[in-house]
């Protein structure tokens, strides 16, 4: 791969890697692993938003309905919300609410999905399900502050599928996106609302549908919501499923449909789209989350999924999730980024890469299907490239910006591939042990991080900055090439230590010849020495040895110094 970029060039590239992360169900938050998996993501990539489920569900114990002196009473318990909404913001992150499931006393029948038992019924009285909203926003206002308002709101989660949404009756879904949409907005028109949330089955006639509907009621929906999976029906095998990974063209295409859809109504046009989930597969046990593979395949669509979306959002941040049940193993096809034991996984590093690529600078000259190239307009330039394929590849890239021919460059490079970065294999190599002993998660997280390289590189003529990386299949790297400001110390010499060091090393029959000839001098000067003494001659004389002149120096004490005098 030939890659030329010009920092004059200028080219469209919407990275929003940051800006919302998946999570499981809101109640995991308050796990002790949840939080250190979140905080470790946050301190290595920092997210702004935080999605997942179960904000009304039981555990998270805010809606309860009793009767007292025979009168049915509701209230809101927000004991567990401020606990989580608080962890949340001590690392950085906010709430992008998802409104769901429904609280058991308050749903119309029994209909439950996933370990957890979300209920995915209707609510029995809209009343209540739109006071419990308001109250909840309000409460939060009343807690935090101003900093509520920027909570972006999604309504329910793949109503289009029968098992989040009873019989995926569009029409009911419809009216509970209009009871929560006013719910919301009673409170304060500044919160921003969005809907449908729909997965990849029937999504343009749902959206076409969603958008008819919102026209009708006269609402306003502030952005609309869908999800983004790339993968096949999977073949199930004991706990696992495994499937086939589609072309990215594919998935690309079918976002654009949503795109279209939106524009074609004057009304909406340019209305944004919040991916509010995407990962290769929708299951949570397919081992391709854990490898390299992965890492590849998100680096391209991390460098795409900006071009017609506003943002994309990650299913899930970490391995603490139970949709189909507790985790039987430490790896074990979890969505997260971070498996048990924080141990990040090979995706991890692309998006920390991405990360990287958007602080060091906005102004992106090259982008294609293999690499971006971003440069900060002081002379450095950055990019991550990957390698979508089971061949190894060498990437050459020409930098050309504010280099004159001579000028020096520092080149810095993060290599996340199957051989230096693959916590995945030291584990199987290990014996795919389910619960690793303490020994055995270090040896497994040493294995877990980019392998970082160095280089002192030469502008060439034209001020061309080249590069050249061996990139083995499904590796990703990311690399820096900033001007080379020298500093250094009085009489520190980087090359000289080397020089000095190894002289003899270098050298074995020069380095036996110069200490064949220091022992004759040393002889020599021993036999002068026994000759001098004989004639009552102290060193320090010509030729005496070192030890014996600091010896002869020495003041003299006790019996010598009587004698002496």
């Amino acid at each position: 791969m030939k890659i030329k970029a010009d920092a004059k060039n200028k080219v469209a590239f919407n990275n929003k890697v940051d800006f919302c992360i998946g999570t499981g169900r809101m109640g995991l938050a308050l796990q002790k692993e949840y939080y250190e998996e979140l905080k470790f993501t946050q301190e290595h990539i920092g997210f702004s938003f935080i999605r997942g489920h179960g904000l009304f569900t039981d555990d998270m114990a805010i809606f309860q309905c009793f009767d007292f002196d025979g009168v049915r009473r509701i209230e809101y318990n927000y004991t567990y919300l401020d606990r989580v909404l608080d962890m949340y913001r001590s690392l950085g992150i906010a709430p992008f609410f998802e409104l769901g499931f429904m609280p058991k006393k308050m749903a119309s029948g029994e209909q439950t999905i996933f370990y957890w038992k979300g209920n995915t019924t209707p609510p029995k009285d809209y009343k209540e399900w739109a006071d419990m909203i308001s109250a909840m926003l309000q409460h939060c206002i009343d807690r935090y502050g101003e900093q509520v308002y920027d909570w972006p709101i999604e309504v329910w989660n793949e109503p289009n599928l029968p098992g989040f949404w009873k019989g995926a009756d569009m029409k009911e879904y419809f009216k509970l996106f209009e009871v929560s949409y006013k719910a919301v907005k009673r409170v304060s028109k500044r919160f921003k609302v969005g809907g449908p949330a729909v997965c990849g089955i029937r999504d343009e006639f749902w959206i076409r549908s969603f958008l008819d509907f919102c026209l009708k009621k006269k609402l306003k929906p502030d952005f609309v919501t869908r999800h983004h999976y790339t993968t096949e029906m999977p073949e199930r095998a004991g706990h696992y499923g495994y499937q086939i990974l589609s072309l990215p063209e594919f998935g690309f295409a079918n976002l654009k449909t949503s795109r279209d859809a939106i524009d074609s109504y004057p009304e909406f046009k340019g209305l944004p789209i919040h991916i509010t989930e995407f990962n290769t597969s929708y299951i949570p046990n397919n081992p391709i989350h854990d490898t390299n593979i992965n890492a590849a395949y998100l680096a391209q669509q991390l460098s795409r999924l900006g071009d017609v979306n506003e943002s994309y959002s990650y299913w899930t941040f970490g391995d603490v999730f139970e949709e189909q049940g507790v985790p039987f193993s430490q790896f074990h096809g979890g969505f997260g980024l971070v498996a048990h034991h924080c141990i990040p996984k090979p995706t991890f590093w692309s998006f920390a890469f991405f990360k990287k690529l958007k602080n060091f600078g906005e102004k992106c000259i090259y982008r294609d299907d293999g690499a971006v190239i971003v440069t900060d307009g002081k002379g450095g330039f950055a990019g991550v490239t990957w390698n979508l394929s089971d061949k190894d590849s060498v990437v050459d890239i020409e930098l050309t910006g504010k280099a004159a021919k001579g000028d020096k460059y520092t080149l810095i490079t993060e290599t996340v591939d199957e051989k230096v970065c693959n916590p995945l294999k030291i584990w199987h190599d290990l014996g795919e042990p389910k619960y690793p002993s303490d020994a055995e998660v270090e040896v497994i997280k040493s294995g877990s991080n980019p392998l970082v390289e160095s280089e002192t590189l030469e502008a060439a003529a034209g001020g061309k900055i080249d590069l050249k990386f061996n990139l083995v299949r499904f590796g990703v790297k990311y690399f820096t090439v900033k001007p080379l400001v020298f500093v250094g110390d009085a009489g520190y010499d980087y090359k000289k230590i080397e020089d000095v060091s190894l002289t003899d090393l270098r050298n074995p029959k020069k380095a036996a010849a110069r200490k064949a000839e220091e022992e004759k001098k040393a002889k020599e000067a021993f036999k002068k020495f026994q000759e001098m003494a004989k004639k009552g001659i102290k060193p320090p004389f010509p030729g005496a040895p070192a030890a014996l002149v600091k010896e002869a120096k020495k003041p003299a004490t006790g019996k010598e110094a009587a004698k002496k005098k």
